[in-house]
């Protein structure tokens, strides 16, 4: 059997997910790993019990003096997405990359550039792309049956559920819940109908809840991200996307994610984060001879741990996506759109009108 050499930059929060993942697969060694406060990895790899591990002070020093890495778990915090992947993909190393993509639109376009010149490429982390639930979205939607897309609702979010650590300083974080639970969401909807090209956004955030202490503690005094954030985005193909999230709010959602066509309308239960599958069944709605009908679909798989599975899967992809030699099934092609949404919902926001979503040539 092939053991496939891993190492992982950053060993966080996040990291523990990966690693749990990992260590379900007998074909995985991970051999190095990669952090900047000292002995930080050392005692995340005692916990897990994982033993022979290199350790290293930075990404630089890993990618380095392990020159046979098969791939790369890349769990930096947010500003650290990009520089760390482009110095993997010069070395043509695989990325399973944790979302969000970068923080800036600049950023995700220059790891594009990278990509495009290395023999390696980038598995995004999205993981509620392998949940049968959501790719019965993207299923129904490519049917016909909805008939053609023109308006997209969609958002979430949590009452309370501001994180802590790194997410919320703009120095390591970036965006706060754009990019945190934001993301996940515009992958949904965008992966369904085929992820078309934004054109312009008019966007708004707000920092309400997380920088008071009535909601957001101690935490409160370095808080410098967003807590909530919506836009109205323009897509290609005359789509039109109304999108909402919130760390923090005083309702339980901003609304459901429905999804409207000229032959029907798809109505999918909000959550608090979308990293995992719909809260509930999903309902249809179409005429049948003219009668307005309406079509619940249950949903599959519901099993406790759902979450946890996910992971497993997203790992088991990354590492049959080496084995094959790419191309990636969650391409950075598509989610450079996402995270263009995330920058220009930053970009308009600040400046307080729409702006237009520029690429570079």
């Amino acid at each position: 059997m092939r053991k496939f050499k891993i190492g992982i930059i950053g060993t966080g929060w996040i990291a523990e997910s990966h690693i749990g993942a990992y260590l379900k697969c007998p074909d995985v060694e991970i051999v190095a790993a990669a952090d900047l406060i000292p002995g930080k990895a050392e005692k995340f790899m005692e916990r897990y019990g994982v033993k022979g591990v290199h350790f290293y002070k930075d990404h630089k020093e890993m990618i380095d003096n392990e020159p046979d890495l098969d791939g790369v778990s890349m769990c930096t915090y947010n500003t650290q997405h990009a520089g760390p992947t482009i110095y993997c993909l010069e070395h043509n190393i695989p990325v399973l990359l944790e979302k969000p993509f970068t923080v800036t639109l600049e950023e995700a376009e220059a790891v594009k550039k990278a990509e495009e010149k290395s023999e390696a490429f980038i598995l995004h982390g999205f993981q509620p792309r392998y949940e049968y639930n959501m790719q019965k979205i993207k299923k129904i939607v490519e049917s016909g049956t909805l008939g053609k897309v023109y308006y997209i609702q969609t958002g979430g979010g949590r009452r309370r559920g501001i994180p802590g650590s790194t997410f919320i300083e703009k120095s390591t974080g970036g965006i706060g819940a754009l990019g945190d639970i934001g993301c996940y969401s515009l992958d949904m909807v965008l992966n369904a109908v085929g992820y078309p090209k934004p054109l312009t956004v008019s966007g708004y955030t707000s920092d309400y809840f997380g920088k008071n202490p009535k909601y957001n503690g101690d935490d409160a005094a370095r808080f410098s991200v967003d807590d909530f954030g919506a836009a109205f985005i323009r897509l290609e193909g005359d789509i039109i996307l109304d999108f909402r999230i919130a760390w923090a709010m005083h309702p339980d959602t901003p609304g459901d994610t429905i999804i409207f066509g000229t032959e029907g309308a798809l109505r999918i239960p909000s959550t608090d984060c979308w990293n995992g599958e719909p809260s509930g069944p999903m309902t249809l709605y179409h005429d049948i001879a003219g009668v307005q009908m309406e079509t619940v679909i249950p949903l599959e798989d519901v099993k406790p741990g759902v979450w946890f599975r996910l992971w497993d899967r997203k790992i088991r992809t990354f590492l049959n996506t080496i084995e094959k030699g790419g191309p990636s099934p969650v391409p950075t092609s598509q989610i450079i759109y996402n995270q263009a949404i995330i920058d220009g919902i930053a970009k308009s926001a600040a400046c307080g009108h729409e702006i237009e979503i520029k690429f570079a040539e």
